[in-house]
């Protein structure tokens, strides 16, 4: 399962909490820690520079330190997390001359993998991480800031391994704030949304109505189909009057609530609730996309294409479920022709789509845009698509059928059409006179 956007943010914080030998928690060494004689005036010079965050003075200090004593891991890691600090590249070099010097010196491990994944290289990291929790810590609580990261690196690919680290940092340090976060996205990712729930229910008693945990516990709740209770609480977020950066999801996810509600009265409510946020977002790709859809919905076709149009021009790389919902609309609007273009284009990486049920949809609207456009090999190769993610189905069939009829393919059409008619059950009464028609026509030609 895809990770959930926060889950990044989440991230990126925890790693920019860390950047610099400054930011470590208590307990970490820095140069006077050194097995070195202490009356060197420039280690004296060089501890008063990292004590003050003077960066640039430590750096030159440091820099003639480690040429006079090159082997030295603790003046080496001082100097790293300098340059670190300075976001100096040269500092990962550093950081694995401190290694180097002393395997087993922790806090250049930690902070060199902290590094890596800052660098979006979270291969490196994870396996700097996976030395670092085997080794000696200064203070347990930088093991367990060891364990956090890699539970979070951890989680959009390995949800289990990522919830044995985060047990592990909990032994190690109270738990915090961000660890029920990450306790509920990864309950999510193991579809125990029960657990999420009751994960997101905490922060939100620590931290009543934060928009993030309440966007999130909303998700849950519409997942487990408790559109009441999610009502509930989106309401009561937005009487709190949040600002509009925080109130704009919430007021579309209240919406997306009206929409999946049996009673008419409230779902009448999504559509000007989110054209309201559309006038005063015009350029937030999600609400109009929101919007879009709405409008397809009450089958209005033609507010909703130029919408869809938008949206795919703003990227060389459309979301492919974004092409096949413009193209449904097109289809809808009797335009098969340009939707056979889009749904052409959506479905040349089928591994583009998230989910089997939505390839099959694109394949669908693709097999009904081709039968419309008199293209009955386009329509067989649309359908045989569909069938490697979704069962058969009846207008698939026919479809089919009509598909064969017209390359005069006559026994293929027939057996198509007899399949059709023994599975539509009055359901589809135009398709099923043209059905038994033409199979008199086809009989008629032996």
């Amino acid at each position: 399962m895809q990770a959930p956007k926060h889950t990044k943010l989440a991230l990126a914080l925890l790693l920019l909490t860390v950047s610099t030998q400054a930011q470590l928690p208590a307990g970490t060494r820095d140069a006077s820690s050194s097995s070195q004689p202490q009356q060197d005036p420039l280690r004296i010079q060089a501890n008063d520079a990292l004590n003050q965050h003077d960066y640039p003075a430590a750096l030159k200090l440091l820099t003639t330190l480690v040429a006079r004593n090159p082997t030295d891991p603790h003046l080496l890691y001082d100097l790293a997390s300098t340059q670190d600090a300075l976001d100096q590249p040269i500092a990962v070099e550093t950081y694995r001359r401190a290694i180097e010097a002393d395997p087993k010196f922790f806090e250049p491990h930690l902070a060199l993998s902290l590094l890596l994944a800052r660098q979006g290289d979270t291969k490196a990291a994870q396996a700097e991480l996976n030395t670092t929790v085997t080794l000696d810590a200064p203070d347990p609580s930088l093991k367990a800031r060891a364990y956090r990261t890699l539970a979070r690196i951890n989680q959009p690919t390995d949800p289990a391994g990522a919830s044995t680290n985060l047990l592990a940092a909990l032994k190690l340090s109270p738990e915090t704030p961000d660890d029920v976060l990450l306790a509920a996205e990864l309950a999510e990712a193991s579809n125990n949304l029960p657990a999420a729930e009751a994960a997101y229910r905490r922060i939100l008693i620590t931290t009543p109505y934060d928009p993030a945990a309440t966007s999130a516990l909303t998700h849950i709740l519409l997942r487990q189909n408790k559109a009441d209770e999610a009502e509930a609480l989106l309401t009561a977020a937005l009487a709190r009057n949040p600002s509009e950066a925080e109130a704009t999801p919430l007021n579309a996810q209240l919406a997306t609530v009206y929409m999946a509600s049996s009673d008419p009265a409230k779902s009448a409510l999504a559509l000007p609730l989110v054209e309201k946020l559309h006038a005063s977002h015009p350029k937030d790709p999600a609400v109009t996309r929101l919007l879009a859809g709405l409008y397809a919905r009450s089958g209005e076709y033609a507010k909703a294409d130029p919408l869809y149009a938008t949206l795919i021009s703003f990227s060389q790389n459309p979301d492919p479920t974004l092409l096949d919902d413009r193209a449904d609309t097109l289809i809808h609007l009797k335009r098969p022709a340009e939707a056979q273009v889009l749904l052409m284009r959506a479905l040349a990486n089928p591994a583009a789509f998230p989910t089997k049920e939505d390839l099959g949809s694109a394949a669908s609207h693709l097999a009904f845009a081709a039968s419309q456009n008199n293209d009955p090999q386009g329509t067989l190769q649309a359908l045989a698509l569909r069938a490697t993610v979704l069962p058969q189905s009846p207008s698939g069939l026919f479809l089919a059928a009509t598909a064969h009829d017209k390359l005069h393919q006559a026994k293929e059409a027939a057996d198509l059409y007899k399949q059709f008619l023994s599975v539509a059950n009055g359901k589809f009464p135009d398709e099923e006179w043209e059905a038994r028609h033409r199979l008199l026509a086809l009989r008629n030609q032996k």
